[in-house]
């Protein structure tokens, strides 16, 4: 695989909140995707995932607590942490999550519906 424009492909996808898979190492998936201002519910993973801030900020409710990620900065949420997105977060993320077995095995796209449901 070559180089990717991570920005171009965040462009790209056809709304906020649905990732698209730029991809794998080993077996963790890289994904990207544009944030608008809503919020998204609370989840939580069996596996860390990595948050990357390209551009704007990133406003996480991390077990109870506010964390705001900014333009080049990462944060990383441990395994089985609850953390949800508050309203107020825009720009382009990139997500590292190891994806469970099937997941990655599957054919497709690349594309997932979304990162999480948005709490509208």
């Amino acid at each position: 695989m070559g180089v990717v424009k991570v920005s171009e492909a965040a462009t790209a996808l056809p709304r906020a909140w649905s990732s698209r898979l730029l991809g794998r190492v080993g077996t963790a998936a890289v994904k990207v995707l544009r944030m608008d201002e809503l919020p998204v519910v609370e989840e939580r993973h069996a596996e860390p995932e990595a948050l990357l801030v390209l551009d704007g900020r990133l406003e996480l409710d991390v077990e109870g607590e506010a964390v705001t990620v900014g333009p080049g900065e990462m944060y990383v949420v441990a395994a089985g942490t609850a953390h949800a997105v508050r309203p107020g977060s825009s720009g382009t993320l990139v997500i590292v999550e190891a994806e469970e077995a099937e997941e990655a095995d599957r054919p497709g796209d690349g594309h997932r519906p979304s990162h999480g449901k948005l709490a509208r």
